[in-house]
């Protein structure tokens, strides 16, 4: 608000609107499907990180951000939004946990990449790659711990081979179609 009490239109703007409640709630919807979906290769993968994508492209970083937070904090109550139609909080602090937190990390560091730097293309997919780049960092050093913990030290190149390599190539397919999908749906869609 202004001194005269008048809002402004910056104090509108920072605000999260039915609108973006709507979109919110209706990727997180997305995801949950999405990460139900899975893909039967020789190490069988989801499409939930495909849809975070999505909703990084569609949305924009701050509703992107709180979609994914609340997919989150649905499968830490225990809804079966997670791979596999799991939930709870066993699933976060188990061996995978830090990918699912990995997530929020990577819609945080879209959001402000793209705050400061537009949502052009080159900065979506950089954004995007970074963002991915700090999931699977984040995802592997909590495996690291809880492996450590629970079965035994592991080396670091043992725990990328095994956690992050065989999601490389997938990864960047869903990111190449989801920025694909945003481009289209951008077109067609104001959101």
């Amino acid at each position: 608000m202004s001194e005269t009490g008048i809002v402004t239109n910056e104090y509108v703007n920072k605000k999260i609107t039915v609108k973006d409640m709507a979109y919110i709630g209706l990727f997180s919807v997305v995801i949950s499907v999405c990460s139900w979906i899975s893909i039967p290769t020789a190490i069988p993968f989801t499409l939930q990180t495909f849809a975070i994508f999505c909703a990084m492209g569609i949305l924009g970083g701050k509703r992107a951000f709180f979609s994914v937070l609340v997919y989150v904090v649905l499968g830490m109550i225990g809804l079966p939004v997670w791979q596999g139609f799991t939930g709870g909080l066993g699933i976060i602090l188990g061996s995978t946990g830090g990918y699912i937190i990995g997530f929020l990390l990577s819609a945080i560091l879209y959001w402000i990449i793209t705050k400061f730097f537009g949502d052009g293309i080159v900065v979506m997919i950089a954004a995007m790659l970074m963002g991915l780049v700090v999931c699977y960092a984040f995802g592997t050093a909590w495996f690291m711990v809880v492996y450590a913990r629970d079965t035994g030290e592991i080396g670091v190149v043992t725990a990328l081979l095994w956690c992050v390599a065989p999601f490389v190539i997938p990864d960047i397919i869903k990111m190449i179609f989801a920025v694909f999908i945003t481009k289209r749906v951008s077109k067609y869609v104001g959101i």
